[in-house]
């Protein structure tokens, strides 16, 4: 992001009042081909001050429970009911490639609500951080944050009741994030949240729906819990590999080349796993400098250069626990397929 995006916080437009549930799922199937499911049974209601995320490895149907929830798949069986004057707001991070490069955000909000006029649009866009020379840029020429907060702006035209974000902060900087995370905790609508991003799960989020298998169930542990899952699946993965190929000498080749492939993804899971270790361990140390009875007399300075690692160490250790994360689910993903 550029200094500029950081002239204005992300304010979101807050949502008129509808009575409850918002949306319900009752014994819901849904997917791409006439019966071929990839989510079956979904029982699910959402009321309006919900913040739901949802957990689930790559390709276990989050995506496609939010196209669900947000009106762009039709359930293939069973039934969805929608509160009469829901409005669903959605974004997700495919529709930077639908930006036409050739407008300006002015212009493409223009086209998608014709009646504004440039006070009102610029008005839009500066909730989202858009200078009025960036609202005149083409978006070929704007960073990937800038895109992604254009949608966030075209997400929220409507004032949505219930606002779908499909991993909103991978194009945003550790700044906007935060300025995110604000935004939604002021938002007086429904949340659905998918994101790697650990830390607006859990300054947002306070359901977790587990996405596995084919289903979407409540998950009743918290990050920490889900992160240990992820990490015993893989490692299970891995040893029930191993001792399925044991016994002859084919089968053992077979082990050791499943080894090597291996290798390399536990190595990046290990290295993940000492970083997170050792942030956690630099931002203990820290809170105990902190604390200390008359540490640093004077020297305010000090103290406030103390504070100012600790929020670095902080923002360190989110990027490291993304990448623990994303690491545990290449190791599973592939132990699954070898």
């Amino acid at each position: 992001l550029t200094a500029d995006e950081h002239l204005a916080t992300i304010r979101l437009p807050q949502p008129e009042a509808v009575a409850p549930p918002l949306l319900t799922l009752d014994n819901a199937a849904v997917g791409y081909a006439p019966g071929h499911p990839v989510l079956s049974h979904l029982h699910m209601r959402i009321d309006s001050d919900d913040r739901i995320a949802l957990l689930g490895q790559n390709g276990n149907g989050k995506s496609t429970l939010a196209k669900l929830l947000s009106g762009r798949l039709a359930p293939q069986t069973g039934t969805l009911t929608r509160a009469r004057k829901l409005i669903v707001g959605y974004f997700a991070q495919h529709q930077l490639d639908e930006l036409d490069g050739a407008l300006t955000p002015a212009e493409t909000l223009s086209r998608v609500r014709p009646l504004l006029d440039q006070t009102q649009l610029r008005t839009r866009l500066g909730g989202f951080g858009f200078s009025n020379e960036k609202a005149l840029t083409q978006i070929a020429k704007l960073s990937g944050g800038e895109k992604a907060r254009l949608l966030l702006a075209l997400a929220t035209l409507d004032k949505p009741n219930l606002l779908i974000l499909d991993e909103p902060t991978n194009h945003l900087d550790i700044d906007a994030r935060e300025e995110l995370l604000e935004a939604l905790n002021e938002y007086e609508g429904a949340v659905v949240l998918i994101s790697h991003d650990r830390r607006l799960i859990e300054g947002c989020a306070d359901r977790l729906v587990l996405v596995a298998h084919g289903r979407a169930e409540p998950y009743d542990g918290d990050l920490d819990d889900y992160t240990r899952l992820v990490l015993s699946a893989a490692g299970g993965g891995a040893n029930a590999k191993r001792d399925k190929n044991a016994g002859n000498t084919g089968t053992r080749r077979g082990s050791a080349a499943t080894r090597d492939k291996l290798k390399p993804l536990k190595a990046a899971v290990e290295q993940a796993e000492r970083e997170v270790a050792g942030l956690q361990a630099r931002i203990a140390n820290i809170d105990t400098a902190l604390a200390a009875p008359g540490a640093f007399g004077k020297n305010a300075a000090k103290g406030a250069a103390l504070a100012k690692d600790r929020t670095e160490a902080m923002r360190e250790l989110t990027a490291a626990e993304h990448r623990w994360v994303e690491a545990a689910e290449a190791l599973e993903t592939a132990s699954r397929q070898t």
